[in-house]
């Protein structure tokens, strides 16, 4: 898969250290999948959510952290909509950002 923009993941990491190795182990496993359908996820990650709008909410480092993608399976693209605490997730609708 394609994913935009891996700056994000960057940027966050660069504030929370600690998140730096699940989500770089994150970023290489999916490069190196193709995804067809929501099912092919929850395959490889069982405890992923599917959302609303082609949305996908990945826990990261233990559930400390959360991920929402946006996947845009025909074109093999993975697109970065939020990455942040469990806390800033809370605010958040998943299925909408």
């Amino acid at each position: 898969m394609r994913i935009i923009a891996r700056r994000t993941l960057r940027q966050f990491h660069d504030k929370y250290p600690d998140s730096k190795g699940p989500l770089d182990s994150w970023y290489h496993e999916v490069k190196k999948i193709k995804w067809f359908k929501p099912q092919d996820i929850k395959n490889k990650y069982k405890n992923a959510s599917i959302v609303a709008n082609n949305r996908v909410v990945f826990n990261i480092g233990g559930n400390k952290y959360r991920l929402v993608v946006k996947v845009d399976y025909k074109a093999s693209i993975v697109l970065i909509r939020f990455v942040g605490t469990h806390k800033e997730y809370d605010k958040i609708k998943a299925g909408e950002i």
